[in-house]
């Protein structure tokens, strides 16, 4: 009877429960359903966090830009920049998930003696979780194939060196060649996104060209040439042309094919691609979407994912040579310009003005004083002048006594001047003492006579000598003379 009512008891509670679920609410499961999926998105969402330990290495020559173009990624204005190995990040978000984290930037100094510091950037079990970047300084254009070539056989050497064991070393490289093969042009869907491949396209590889992935690092690897607002400057004063710049960017893309690496072209001063820069970085590194494109019209903003580049796109360029072939060294073309001395003139150090003046005088004083004009005749003179007919009378006498042959005599000069004074000395105006008719006076007048006639005689003397045409003038004067007297 116990069994018995306590199966009755079983079957009614199993009916009741049956009745209870038939009817009940179809809206309390919708939201009961609503309630799990959440809880299922947090749960999923807390378990995908960004990744922490993504590392950044940046090599390139001195005076490239490292420091500046990483500062710019990091939002920083002021920075100080180091020696040896430094240490900068810049920050990545995820909207999706909320969540941020810091991606490492090691900046390795441009001198080859501090190459050994790579081991603390990058160790052995941060190996997979690094990025390769090398800066190529575009304002110097003749040494960038070979730094390119320099800094990236100091990369393989560190990962030599490094001892990644042989099987885990092979997976990298494997995805490196598996994300060159499998890259999609973005904006080739309708949304802007990358266009999805079926299974079968997916399972479908296309084969490596010729000279695709030779060097294969295992690690991606960004080519970043800097300074690129140079190459206006690079065409006003070295006279660079279009085919120079082509012929540039072919063999950097023909490096950044043997490596697998991808070619972006910035400016900090511009900021130019600094934007798709940062979000390539943190596609390759993070996984996040990415949708741009390819750029390379504009020479000064190239743009070249991994993936997307090949040999017959390089050959466009060479289409643009007229003076240069495609396989011409690339020293023989992009030669290096004469380094022009810069030649400081003296300073000059302009002296006291008071030094100056002192100087200028001592010089001064020590010159002989030099008077302007004819020299001052300094014998005296009478204060009252001869009369008209003597001085008339004395300028011919003055005439006919000049030597005109070059014959001089040195007591007929003397005898005229002699004269002269005596005539002088003895004439006298009215008002004077010797003026007037009394004896002194007669005196003097006929002793003056007596001189001018012993002048007269030597005059006579003297133009005998002349030509014919000299002897009227010398007759006339001492008649002239006899008026007078």
């Amino acid at each position: 009877m116990a069994t018995s009512g306590r199966s009755a008891l079983l079957s009614s509670t199993s009916t009741g429960s049956k009745s209870t679920l038939e009817n009940s609410n179809p809206e309390e499961d919708d939201g009961q359903n609503l309630w799990s999926t959440i809880l299922s998105e947090v749960s999923t969402h807390s378990r995908s966090k960004l990744p922490s330990g993504k590392n950044v290495l940046v090599m390139g020559e001195v005076g490239s830009g490292k420091t500046t173009l990483v500062a710019k990624l990091q939002g920083v204005e002021e920075y100080m920049k180091g020696r040896g190995l430094e240490y900068l990040y810049f920050s990545v978000h995820d909207d999706d998930i909320d969540d941020q984290t810091r991606c490492n930037a090691w900046v390795l100094d441009g001198d080859l003696y501090h190459k050994g510091l790579q081991g603390v950037a990058v160790p052995v079990d941060a190996i997979s979780n690094t990025l390769l970047l090398i800066t190529v300084d575009m304002s110097r254009p003749w040494n960038a194939l070979d730094s390119l070539q320099n800094w990236a056989a100091v990369a393989r050497e560190h990962i030599d060196k490094l001892r990644v064991p042989p099987e885990t070393l092979r997976e990298l490289e494997h995805r490196l060649v598996k994300q060159f093969q499998e890259y999609t042009e973005p904006g080739s869907g309708e949304d802007g996104t990358p266009q999805r491949r079926s299974e079968e396209e997916e399972s479908v590889l296309l084969p490596l060209g010729e000279n695709t992935l030779t060097h294969n690092l295992g690690i991606p690897m960004v080519v970043v040439c800097t300074k690129c607002d140079a190459i206006s400057t690079l065409e006003k004063e070295h006279d660079y042309r279009d085919e120079h710049l082509d012929f540039i960017q072919s063999h950097i893309r023909h490096f950044c094919l043997q490596y697998g690496a991808s070619l972006v072209y910035t400016s900090v001063k511009e900021m130019k691609n600094l934007d798709v820069l940062y979000k390539y970085l943190v596609h390759r590194l993070y996984g996040f979407p990415f949708h741009c494109p390819a750029q390379v019209v504009e020479r000064d903003a190239v743009f070249i994912p991994s993936g997307w580049d090949n040999e017959k796109k390089i050959a466009i360029l060479h289409e643009n040579f007229q003076t240069v072939k495609a396989d011409d060294s690339f020293e023989d073309v992009v030669v290096k310009p004469p380094v022009r001395k810069i030649v400081h003139e003296k300073e000059i150090q302009a002296e006291d003005d008071q030094v100056f003046l002192v100087k200028l005088q001592s010089l001064l004083a020590k010159q002989p004083a030099v008077t302007a004009g004819r020299p001052v005749d300094t014998t005296s003179r009478a204060p009252t002048g001869s009369p008209r007919t003597s001085n008339r009378s004395a300028a011919a006498n003055v005439a006919n006594a000049m030597p005109q042959s070059g014959q001089t005599s040195e007591g007929v000069l003397a005898n005229f001047f002699n004269s002269l004074l005596t005539k002088k000395a003895g004439t006298g105006g009215p008002g004077t003492p010797g003026g007037g008719n009394n004896t002194p006076g007669t005196v003097r007048k006929s002793g003056s006579k007596l001189g001018l006639s012993d002048v007269q005689a030597e005059l006579d003397r003297i133009s005998s000598r002349e030509t014919d045409s000299d002897l009227p003038n010398a007759n006339e004067t001492p008649a002239t003379d006899g008026q007078d007297t």
